[in-house]
């Protein structure tokens, strides 16, 4: 056979890597969200130092981290749409917004920190607060955060619903979200919380005078950003090292595989190359002169999130 003939043939076995296209939807609403946080952030560090109030810094500074973290989401989504094609990237790009996610736990986990020692220095030495303009500005926050909880959400429902209707393996959608949307959520709603706390503080403050309560309550949101933080840090970790050798569909994989008593795997490596789907590759041992790779992939088949494999097979 002529090399042009051969050209043409392996073109019907090319492929591209592209395993995940990305949300458009989520894209434009981490875009959104990303400008909305950050005018906030602002708004309530400059009040907090204005009207001296520890919680109202602490919910603004960890706005900030929020700003970052959807902006770092932002960026993802468009440096994934971007390189999708890049054949340097052998797996894909999907992973660039994984590795933002663990980016912005990192920045999280310093922004607890400076959140717990400001607070302990308020509950050391006490100043007079403004409560009435800090309980304001902390309900101003609060709002917001819920707007940008909602338009994070819709998009969020929108990821699942589309995913619904494009996989229908053995888990479908399930437990396959977008890591980067659902890093900005929790971030929004995480600072919802927050919020929620520094107004409790600055109101038993006012009415009661408790004004220990602040920094108490900046504390409490320094322990809640290290804990999301650390849970942030796992999953995303997880990914990014292809620990995914406990998850169900390798047992599924092998389940196929071995179906005939005549067939073995000897060899096999599972990891994630999109929100719900991934790549496997495999050695195989058998008595069965008939099987080929070809077959497998066959079988393999009945699991639409399995989209890449490699099998090498031994004849015995």
């Amino acid at each position: 056979m002529k090399t042009d003939e051969i050209s043409d043939d392996l073109g019907d076995w090319l492929h591209d890597h592209v395993f995940d296209e990305g949300s458009e939807t989520a894209e434009r609403s981490t875009r959104w969200v990303m400008w909305i946080t950050a005018a906030m952030m602002v708004v309530e560090i400059v009040a907090g130092w204005l009207y001296n109030s520890m919680s109202l810094l602490a919910d603004g500074w960890h706005m900030s981290s929020h700003a970052l973290a959807i902006g770092l989401s932002a960026m993802a989504y468009v440096t994934a749409r971007t390189y999708a094609k890049d054949p340097r990237f052998a797996f894909g790009t999907w992973k660039i917004e994984v590795l933002a996610g663990f980016a912005s736990a990192l920045f999280l986990v310093g922004v607890a920190v400076m959140m717990l020692i400001g607070s302990l220095e308020r509950l050391i030495s006490p100043q007079a607060i403004q409560y009435q303009e800090a309980i304001a500005v902390g309900v101003l926050g609060l709002v917001v955060n819920i707007v940008c909880a909602f338009i994070l959400g819709q998009a969020h429902h929108h990821d699942d619903h589309h995913g619904a209707h494009g996989a229908h393996g053995a888990h479908g959608a399930h437990g396959h979200h977008d890591l980067n949307l659902k890093s900005a959520y929790l971030h929004v709603v995480a600072d919802a919380f927050t919020s929620v706390l520094a107004i409790v503080a600055l109101v038993g403050g006012w009415m009661y005078g408790w004004s220990w309560l602040d920094p108490v309550m900046g504390i409490v949101g320094a322990v809640l950003v290290a804990l999301w933080a650390k849970n942030l840090l796992l999953e995303t970790g997880k990914v990014l090292l292809d620990r995914e050798m406990d998850h169900p569909v390798v047992q599924e994989i092998r389940d196929v595989v071995e179906a005939d008593t005549q067939t073995r795997v000897s060899d096999l490596h599972v990891w994630r190359v999109g929100k719900k789907v991934y790549a496997c590759a495999m050695s195989v041992v058998t008595r069965d002169a008939s099987l080929t790779p070809q077959v497998l992939r066959e079988r393999l088949g009945v699991h639409e999130e399995i989209i890449h494999c490699t099998i090498e097979i031994h004849q015995r």
